[in-house]
């Protein structure tokens, strides 16, 4: 393409923060251990840790479900979602080793008697593969069994306080958190009464992402973005989630959660704070999060005109993706034919600190757009309308940088350049960095943080509920108003309403 530069940086290669030198002894025991997650994404993550020599030496992984298999069934399961889903292919050497680590529990999340079971068949374990019982317990369920399986535990005497000497306990629990403000702080509630909070990884693996995990050190590592990472430079930010497909096997679930509280709440507030967090004290966990929810305490709340102005859905109609042609959403198999659930959302927020005073942040997210593809985009403000700047007719673009999440992770500047030639012709010509190197699954990184310990990606408790307190005035407005959202074609990129929305501010949504 005339006018890039191409460049290419290998950032797996970065000065390391935080030293590994040492993985203590456990059993990561997944409850919906033969479900979908497990297949899909768990099982393959901890081959590939293993490949990678990121496991404990003594280290077990234990399912835990009603599905009628037992370890040897468990490993051809497990090996089939690895065979279809990592990124790694199946090497005999590397499955000889992780294969042994494969047990399986058969027992239901309601019975006392199963945790019994669950507790001597784990007991089992550590005598045989040396796991000193410590336990990692991952969640692989829906939202209304945890207080149950919590109960359960606790009942079997398989949680351990986190003081010194005793053998560790950890909780994984996925997203979403709750569906609205209410039922995430009960769930909490529910998580407080059996673990502490430093016992408990609230998992959302859009931040065990590459690019989103090295934004921090994008800003902080380098002398070159601090001093520009404020309002007095950046005219406005805006992050795209955007997904080709519908909503597939998620339906169930998606009729009743929408794009706000699937993506909003979760995905683009975290990547949000982020981006706009002030320096943290120290890289450690509480340091990082602390940061984290100073940004969601600063977003402006929105009221009723804000919600109706600035916040806007919509629902994908039939259309063509890649050429192909794709169902509404009211056609989809399990969405209700009168579903007034949004499959894209845009709004506008504000972020009140001193940082960002006057800067507004565009999010949108949606399915069935043209493309898979993540980024955030920060727009500098454009310089003086003179020298070259100065016809009013064909104002300069402004720098920008663009930083990719998925699928091709990089970051690219945005800068201009004179056209080479005796004439003064300038054209916008972009720098473009991006991995070489292939990098880990968001599962991968997150489940060695649960393995050693490290929260720093992990929601807590407050930083939960306070991105909660900012959506929730959106679901009551929405709840005392309900209307259908407008329909966008499949294959567009929402709305016509959300072009609007930005354009009332005299700005245009970024194309990607």
């Amino acid at each position: 393409m005339a006018g890039t530069a191409n460049r290419t940086a290998d950032f797996n290669h970065l000065h390391p923060v935080k030293e590994r030198n040492h993985y203590d002894p456990c059993i990561i025991v997944i409850f919906g251990g033969a479900g979908d997650l497990s297949h899909r994404k768990l099982i393959p993550a901890l081959y590939n840790l293993s490949i990678d020599g990121e496991l404990p030496a003594k280290f077990a992984i234990l399912g835990f479900s009603m599905e009628d298999l037992d370890d040897e069934k468990y490993r051809q399961f497990a090996l089939s979602g690895i065979e279809q889903f990592s990124r790694r292919k199946v090497e005999n050497e590397h499955w000889a080793k992780f294969a042994p680590m494969l047990h399986f529990n058969r027992g239901s999340f309601t019975e006392a008697a199963d945790y019994e079971n669950l507790r001597k068949r784990c007991e089992s374990i550590d005598a045989e593969r040396g796991t000193a019982g410590n336990r990692a317990y991952y969640f692989a369920i829906p939202p209304a069994f945890i207080d149950t399986c919590s109960e359960g535990l606790t009942a079997a005497g398989m949680i351990h306080p986190p003081e010194k000497g005793h053998a560790f306990t950890r909780v994984v629990v996925e997203k979403p958190i709750g569906s609205d403000l209410a039922s995430a702080s009960e769930i909490n509630a529910e998580l407080a009464r059996h673990f502490d909070e430093s016992q408990i990884f609230r998992i959302d693996h859009y931040l065990g992402k590459e690019t989103v995990e090295n934004l921090m050190v994008l800003r902080f590592a380098n002398a070159i973005f601090e001093p520009i990472w404020t309002a007095r430079f950046v005219d406005h930010v805006q992050i795209t989630v955007a997904e080709a497909e519908g909503v597939g096997t998620r339906a169930a679930y998606y009729d009743h959660a929408g794009a706000l509280r699937d993506m909003v709440q979760s995905h683009l507030l975290q990547t949000l704070c982020m981006i706009a967090t002030e320096p943290p004290n120290t890289t450690g966990a509480e340091s990082m999060r602390d940061a984290k929810l100073d940004v969601l305490r600063a977003l402006r709340p929105l009221g009723d005109e804000d919600i109706e102005k600035w916040v806007v859905r919509g629902q994908y109609g039939e259309g063509l993706i890649g050429g192909v042609p794709v169902k509404a959403y009211h056609d989809e198999e399990h969405i209700a034919p009168d579903s007034q659930v949004e499959t894209f959302v845009a709004l506008r927020c504000w972020i009140d600190n001193w940082r960002w005073a006057g800067v507004p942040f565009y999010l949108r997210t949606g399915k069935r757009l043209p493309k898979r593809s993540s980024e955030i985009a920060i727009y500098f403000n454009n310089v003086p309308r003179i020298l070259y700047n100065a016809n009013p007719r064909a104002p300069l673009a402004p720098n920008m940088l663009t930083i990719r999440i998925q699928p091709d992770e990089g970051l690219a500047l945005h800068i201009m350049s004179k056209v080479p030639g005796s004439a003064t012709k300038l054209q916008q010509v972009k720098v473009d960095f991006h991995y070489v190197t292939s990098t880990p699954e968001a599962y991968e990184t997150l489940l060695n943080d649960v393995i050693v310990g490290d929260q720093t990606l992990f929601m807590r408790r407050d930083t939960v509920e306070e991105a909660w307190k900012f959506v929730q005035p959106i679901l009551d407005a929405w709840d005392q108003s309900p209307m259908d959202p407008p329909i966008y074609a499949a294959g567009s990129w929402g709305p016509l309403e959300a072009a609007l929305m930005i354009a009332a501010d005299g700005r245009t949504w970024r194309t990607l």
